[in-house]
């Protein structure tokens, strides 16, 4: 059994499906919301779909919270563009370390034959 030191990433943890979704979208750059809309559903093949009232509560959330900031350079007239921040990155990667670790477990246990390894 290892021990885990704990971050400051891990008060975020973990993540709200729209964060976690428009953490990774944003890491490939900065995108205003209509384009993290689409490259979320795009990404997921449809699975994940943030409406308007998801998307920019969770914006506003994570911007109060510091995981994402406004890109001034890449705004449009009517359109805010946002990027992740340090902290946005370290979060993200952390929330993704905490999940491979959920799957590792689980395939550790009787369910394993059903979780195919891909």
């Amino acid at each position: 059994m290892s021990i885990r030191t704990t971050t400051p990433s891990d008060a975020f943890l973990p993540l709200p499906v729209a964060e976690f979704h428009i953490l990774v979208t944003l890491a490939a750059g900065a995108r205003h919301g209509y384009a993290l809309m689409t490259e979320v559903e795009q990404r997921t093949n449809g699975a994940v779909r943030l409406g308007p009232g998801t998307l920019y509560t969770a914006l506003r959330r994570m911007l109060d919270r510091g995981l994402i900031a406004e890109d001034a350079a890449e705004s449009l007239e009517r359109r805010q563009a946002y990027q992740i921040t340090a902290l946005g990155r370290d979060v993200v990667v952390a929330e993704v370390e905490r999940m491979t670790a959920c799957v590792a477990m689980a395939r550790s246990t009787p369910l394993a034959p059903r979780l195919a390894t891909t």
